[in-house]
């Protein structure tokens, strides 16, 4: 670990307590930050609805959702600009539920960064330490550890509107770090850069983090940005988490339609089960020929609605009638988008269905470049579905 980064991870800053209240328990790190039944209200409208969330710590976690789902909602209650209407929010232990934004462990980066234009990038870092009353040295050398961490030392006399928007992010972490946070929170952190900016910065940004330990839980609508950056993270909608697990957990294992389809994309087959055993299920559909074989179980009745998952980069394109009594149907490719890497065909079957299959410059190779018009069948392996119940 790097000495700056070192100097930032010392004496991390607790807080100051309420007059009057009592240290609590220790939290584990598997419940560093604990979210408990919480609630938020406006009015009439219920903004989050019973969350309960638990957030190692050192941990990268991703709120991920479309707008309007809560997740911003519970990013501004855990830094006290919104107040919880019920349950617990507690940090390391300690509830945060009368504790004002100013007193709290936490730091917020915007998604604006919000920085004081009329002020240098290292007046920008210091202003925070400034109110705490930081001074002389002590304060010289923690800004200057924390524009060296993040590479921006050589621009510490500078204006804000002489950096460009990834130079800008970096000031505005290295302002949320050196007040050293228990709980770093990130609030659509990559939305003000261009594409390619954005991809190079996520992973600088994950370093960053790594290399000083904080905790951090960052809200984004792009779900590329979650999985590139998050260790765990949980898609919310209406107020709710409706999955949550690793990035890889919640693309390969979708528990409902709505899962599938917003992280990542997905060709989603409706059926009803006619088998179903602990290692396989089978399913009849009538958009496609034969029966839909998945390598799982459900345990669910015999006729039971299902709708089955499959990503466009599990399906193969054949020109010959696949072998087999299930997993695939036979179209006309009716689009094509090459998209560098790979190439996306659209496949419109014989029932209507279109299903979409993701194809790399090697896989089109092998079976003669199909074009529009073509007579194709999709196929796909029986560990290549997911049955979604709902």
């Amino acid at each position: 670990m790097s000495e700056q980064s070192s100097a930032l991870k010392a004496a991390p800053n607790s807080g100051r307590r309420e007059p009057g209240s009592s240290p609590t328990a220790q939290a584990t790190d598997d419940g560093f930050v604990r979210i408990v039944d919480v609630v938020k209200k406006f009015g009439e409208t219920t903004a989050v609805r019973g969350v309960n969330l638990s957030v190692k710590k050192g941990e990268l976690f991703a709120l991920l959702g479309s707008s309007g789902c809560g997740k911003s909602t519970l990013l501004r209650m855990l830094a006290g600009l919104e107040t919880v209407t019920e349950g617990q929010i507690l940090i390391d232990g300690e509830d945060l539920a009368k504790m004002p934004p100013y007193n709290r462990p936490v730091n917020m980066m915007f998604q604006s960064y919000a920085l004081f234009p009329h002020m240098s990038v290292e007046s920008n870092v210091a202003y925070g330490l400034k109110q705490e009353g930081v001074k002389g040295g002590e304060l010289k050398d923690r800004v200057h550890n924390a524009l060296s961490l993040v590479q921006m030392a050589q621009y510490a006399k500078r204006k804000p509107h002489q950096l460009s928007g990834g130079q800008q992010q970096r000031v505005a972490l290295a302002r949320s770090l050196v007040k050293r946070p228990k709980l770093l929170l990130l609030d659509e952190p990559m939305s003000a850069l261009d594409k390619q900016i954005r991809q190079r910065t996520q992973i600088e940004l994950v370093n960053i983090l790594d290399s000083v330990g904080v905790t951090c839980i960052m809200v984004t609508h792009d779900q590329e940005e979650a999985m590139t950056m998050a260790n765990r993270l949980a898609v919310m909608s209406e107020g709710q988490i409706v999955q949550l697990g690793t990035p890889h957990e919640v693309y390969e294992y979708p528990n409902s339609r709505f899962s599938a389809q917003f992280i990542g994309s997905t060709n989603l087959f409706d059926g009803n089960v006619v088998e179903d055993e602990p290692d396989h299920v089978f399913v009849e559909s009538t958009e496609l020929p034969v029966r839909l074989y998945v390598s799982h179980g459900i345990t669910g009745p015999l006729g039971m609605p299902v709708t089955i998952s499959v990503r466009p980069e599990r399906i193969a394109l054949t020109r010959k009638p696949p072998e087999g009594a299930y997993n695939w149907g036979r179209g006309r490719v009716t689009n094509i988008a090459y998209m560098g890497g790979y190439t996306l065909y659209h496949v419109t079957l014989d029932s209507g269905k279109v299903v979409v299959a993701n194809l790399s410059s090697l896989a089109i190779g092998e079976i003669d470049s199909p074009t529009f018009d073509d007579e194709v069948y999709v196929r796909w392996s029986a560990s290549a579905g997911v049955v979604l119940t709902s």
